[in-house]
């Protein structure tokens, strides 16, 4: 805890060129776990300029050659569960359990570029013209900026320069300075796993001016982000002025909606799975419970006992199933939703409340919290909440609530229970998602295309969809 922690560029642990640093708190108990070296633009032009220099030859090694330094790291990962799990709830709050299934999911994707790597197709097409043979060749866009999010500071690192690096491209990796720890020994196995020099670069510091960097360096060819739409939009906006590719895994208001057919129980679970995991900080977490009449009073009841029944704490004990929120600001946003929602007249069926108690007065902790008489100029009904509070609206019909689960201007993912083979087919249809899980309440896998509609976001990640984010497509017409 005494060491400051440095940055990854060219192959070197450095400090920051203004020597700032930077302190990480646990959000469970208050207290500092350590300390990282805290840069600015200067720092990133650098990694830039590394990783420029190093795509040249990176990007001409063999699909098989790249596969091997992926699959190197892919076991370091998966070796290290336990270690980086228990530093992802030091410095965030998430619970052991759900930490060490964000570092196997991280690995997996390791694993599964190291194989994609190796099935980067072209094609040949039949010419229109006796004297002409047309190739078409896949290649790597280049160097990318990478920015992530402290809520899967391992998963989300992975998802980018896995597929990345399988491609050709080099990185430039900017974390969340929320969770800094973690991608500094997620990086500690890259140099581990033998990477050349420059071809992965991780830069800690200040967001806006990384971010401008990233933004204005001719050098950079891709900018891949999750985060907010705001923050994502502005990104978008300053990458257009040099037709920068960008890849945006934005914000999300997901519907959660339960039919009179449903399995209730499963239902319940589905929703605890989607709600309350990671306490309620994921952008494809339920935002809006959709109910229908008929088993509205049955479910709400279930619910109830299963909310009381959770666990909350400090994410490193055995027992905790929700653990804190990851910072004060974040606290505060949940509590002013819930009181917004009290003053329009939700009534609280279950938590509602700061936990202050004993333990809990040092962290930033919630209860779970069901609202219920939810009506449509409540926040909670609106925006984007980010933690573990979830608001009830009855519905009566399919085509009503397929009209409520669509009318918002995020569209990344939706939930769906019912027992209606006919209906699976048409909810999956009708609504307005880049994800839609039916029956299924974490419906990610590393295989599957993840994104959104609308200003969800744009591009995908996962499987083949990933990898094609970092391929330009080149055509090559030859006179014979």
């Amino acid at each position: 805890m005494d060491q400051v922690k440095q940055m990854y560029i060219n192959g070197e642990w450095v400090a920051a060129e203004s020597g700032e640093t930077l302190s990480v708190t646990n959000p469970a108990t208050g207290e500092t776990v350590g300390a990282v070296t805290f840069g600015d633009n200067r720092d990133a032009a650098k990694a830039i300029d590394a990783a420029h220099a190093a795509f040249a030859s990176w990007s001409r090694l063999t699909a098989r050659e790249r596969s091997k330094y992926l699959y190197n790291l892919y076991e370091l990962v998966r070796n290290s569960r336990d270690e980086l799990a228990g530093i992802i709830s030091a410095e965030m709050g998430k619970p052991l359990r759900e930490a060490k299934g964000e570092v196997l999911g991280a690995a997996d994707n390791f694993m599964w570029y190291a194989e994609e790597a190796k099935r980067v197709y072209g094609e040949t097409i039949p010419s229109s013209v006796p004297n002409k043979r047309i190739m078409v060749l896949r290649q790597p866009v280049g160097v990318v900026g990478a920015i992530t999010p402290w809520n899967f500071p391992v998963n989300m690192v992975a998802r980018k320069i896995a597929p990345a690096l399988a491609a050709g491209c080099t990185v430039v990796l900017k974390p969340a300075e929320s969770t800094p720890l973690s991608a500094i020994r997620l990086f500690e196995l890259i140099e581990q796993a033998g990477f050349p020099k420059g071809v992965v670069n991780l830069v800690i510091g200040k967001p806006e001016a990384i971010g401008q960097e990233f933004i204005d360096n001719p050098k950079l060819s891709k900018i891949g982000f999750t985060g907010s739409t705001r923050v994502g939009k502005l990104l978008m906006e300053g990458a257009a002025k040099q037709v920068k590719r960008v890849s945006m895994e934005l914000g999300g208001h997901a519907p959660f909606i339960v039919f009179d057919d449903a399995d209730l129980d499963a239902a319940v679970e589905g929703l605890f799975e989607s709600k309350f995991r990671n306490s309620g900080q994921m952008c494809i977490c339920t935002n809006r419970l959709y109910v229908q009449e008929g088993v509205a009073d049955a479910f709400t009841e279930k619910l109830v006992e299963r909310l009381k029944k959770a666990k909350v704490g400090d994410g490193r004990l055995k027992d905790t199933e929700i653990g804190p929120l990851v910072n004060e600001r974040a606290l505060a946003k949940v509590l002013e939703h819930i009181d917004d929602a009290k003053a329009k007249g939700g009534v609280l069926a279950a938590g509602g409340n700061r936990l202050v108690e004993g333990d809990y007065a040092r962290g930033f902790y919630c209860e779970p919290t069901l609202i219920t008489d939810v009506t449509g100029d409540m926040k909670i009904a609106n925006e984007e909440t980010f933690g573990p509070v979830v608001p009830l609206i009855r519905f009566s019909d399919e085509k009503e609530v397929v009209k409520q689960a669509n009318d918002t201007r995020y569209g990344l993912a939706a939930y769906v229970y019912t027992r209606d083979n006919a209906r699976c087919f048409q909810m999956a249809e009708q609504l307005e998602y880049g994800i839609v899980g039916i029956n299924d309440g974490s419906p990610t896998q590393t295989q599957a295309p993840f994104g959104g509609f609308k200003e969800s976001g744009i591009g995908r990640e996962g499987g083949h969809f990933g990898l094609d984010e970092y391929l330009e497509t080149k055509f090559v017409s030859f006179g014979v």
